[in-house]
């Protein structure tokens, strides 16, 4: 009977984990229509982006206080991991940082480069080691050998969407694979899709 409580008290654990990691991955993935709005009207989007920045940390603050706004702090108790419990979700911060960092750095190819590994590499990195990751990685506090190689095989086709060069595309989904396994907690939100630009750029200018 005691077994059986507590193997249903970690299945339940285990889909709200999943269920977390869906709504918190599926906002990272929708970055990736970012890029195609910066092409059309790439001034307005930053702005859009920074204003949306700004009024969820005012919702943040606001939470943390004890008043919520309707819709950002549901999707936030939603998505929020057991370490961000009673603190400011940072998760969203960086990764509009990073955008914002990488279109503004880079050319909108490099950008969206970047942008896509941000969001198909590590957003599908993070859910299938949650969903089939059984091969942890030492010294990574839990990254998954399957969780690696998807981010792998994501930044590598995006990146060749968008570039149509293999060999540059092999380099940059392999520097993206080694930057999302060591944990950063959010910040890796940032160093992606900066640093994958950043490449993309560089062999922009070599091939």
């Amino acid at each position: 009977m005691a077994l059986n409580l507590k193997g249903g008290i970690a299945l339940k654990q285990y889909r709200n984990s999943i269920l977390k990691e869906l709504v918190r991955k599926s906002i990272h993935m929708c970055s990736s229509f970012v890029p195609f709005f910066l092409g059309i009207a790439y001034e307005p989007v930053i702005v859009l982006l920074c204003a949306l920045l700004v009024f969820y940390c005012v919702s943040e603050l606001l939470r943390l206080k004890g008043v919520e706004l309707p819709v950002v702090a549901k999707i936030t108790a939603v998505a929020a991991r057991k370490r961000d419990e009673n603190k400011f979700v940072l998760g969203p911060v960086t990764l509009v940082i990073g955008i914002v960092m990488s279109a503004l750095l880079w050319n909108l190819p490099a950008a969206s480069i970047g942008i896509y590994a941000l969001a198909f590499g590590d957003g599908l990195a993070s859910l299938c080691g949650k969903l089939f990751g059984r091969i942890y990685i030492p010294f990574t506090h839990g990254k998954t050998a399957a969780g690696s190689l998807t981010c792998f095989f994501a930044v590598f086709v995006s990146s060749f969407c968008v570039c149509r060069n293999a060999a540059v595309s092999f380099f940059l989904a392999l520097a993206a694979m080694i930057i999302e396994v060591i944990p950063m907690a959010d910040l890796d939100n940032v160093f992606i899709p900066v640093v994958i630009g950043a490449l993309a750029q560089f062999f922009q200018g070599c091939i």
